[in-house]
């Protein structure tokens, strides 16, 4: 198991060690797999990126995960120099070049590319884009799903999209990294952030969902990632007639729920059984979480196969 608690807690897998990396358009040894230290993605989180789970020999709601890389992309102005299409191939080529059918994730990383100089202007890039594909053996940690994780509430908010657009997949990941570590530090598995009006807004690494009365409440999604495992979870809701409301909450209607959960593309569905010491059910007779987490699972299995 990882060392480390959380919702990406996952299975060690000795496969690993001989995985083959994708970097601009070559494969390399992952032990040898390294970027310019003049790349943008290194020197400033200057890029793009998706996590991606493959299932039955498919990427899993691809489509979304593309879509939201792309318009991550054009919030930046920067052009992936690739179409949809191509980004695809890569993909499919990573994983049959790796043989790898299930029980993966990938990690698509796509950066401005390499800088003449270590200055954040983008004219300064005198290469195409690059582009990295991880591909990695990796399934969740059973005890996590069945247990689900500790939240604690941080003094790292998510900013308006004036300050850093919380919508787009960035590689500059430094607001959630400081609410990841004052988590740490507070004894949680993870953040549960507040918006910059002290509303519950999204945790560090995954979204937020609470149940109350059987109906489940997440945030309105303006301050946080445009989540696809979120978004699947919303049209579950609306598709087996499961109350669902996106709106302004605070903390104090969370420490009165009676149960809470958070999504991601690798974890799915993880309960929480703790926020800031208030005691939340998990997975008890009549949980909706457990409902959830059986929906999800169905859907996982029905597009992989479609």
């Amino acid at each position: 198991m990882a060392d480390k608690r959380g919702t990406h807690d996952y299975v060690e897998d000795l496969r690993n060690a001989e995985v083959l990396v994708y970097i601009n358009g070559k494969f390399y040894p992952r032990q040898d797999a390294s970027i310019s230290v003049f790349d943008s993605g290194f020197l400033l989180g200057d890029g793009v990126w998706e996590g991606i789970r493959m299932h039955n020999g498919k990427f899993l709601f691809l489509e979304q995960h593309l879509e939201r890389l792309f318009w991550g992309a054009s919030q930046i102005d920067m052009d992936i120099g690739k179409t949809m299409e191509e980004i695809i191939s890569i993909l499919y080529e990573t994983a049959k070049f790796n043989k790898m059918e299930s029980g993966v994730h990938v990690r698509l990383i796509v950066s401005r590319g390499v800088k003449s100089t270590p200055y954040q202007d983008p004219s300064f890039t005198i290469s195409e884009p690059t582009i990295v594909v991880i591909p990695e053996y990796k399934v969740p940690s059973l005890e996590t799903q069945l247990n689900g994780i500790k939240l604690v509430s941080v003094d790292i908010i998510r900013g308006s999209t004036n300050i850093q657009d919380h919508r787009i997949n960035s590689l500059s990941k430094f607001n959630c990294i400081q609410a990841c570590i004052d988590a740490k530090r507070k004894g949680g598995d993870e953040g549960l952030m507040l918006d910059p009006h002290g509303y519950v807004s999204t945790c560090n690494s995954t979204h937020f969902f609470m149940v109350t009365d059987n109906a489940v409440w997440t945030s309105t999604g303006e301050y946080c990632l445009k989540g696809v495992t979120r978004q699947n979870i919303i049209d579950i809701c609306k598709a087996h007639s499961i109350p669902l409301y996106e709106r302004n909450f605070t903390l104090a209607d969370v420490y009165d729920a009676d149960e809470a959960f958070v999504t991601g593309t690798f974890g799915g569905v993880v309960p929480v059984y703790e926020v800031d010491d208030h005691e939340l059910s998990v997975l008890q007779n009549g949980s909706v979480v457990k409902i959830l987490q059986s929906h999800y699972n169905d859907l996982v299995e029905l597009v992989s196969l479609s």
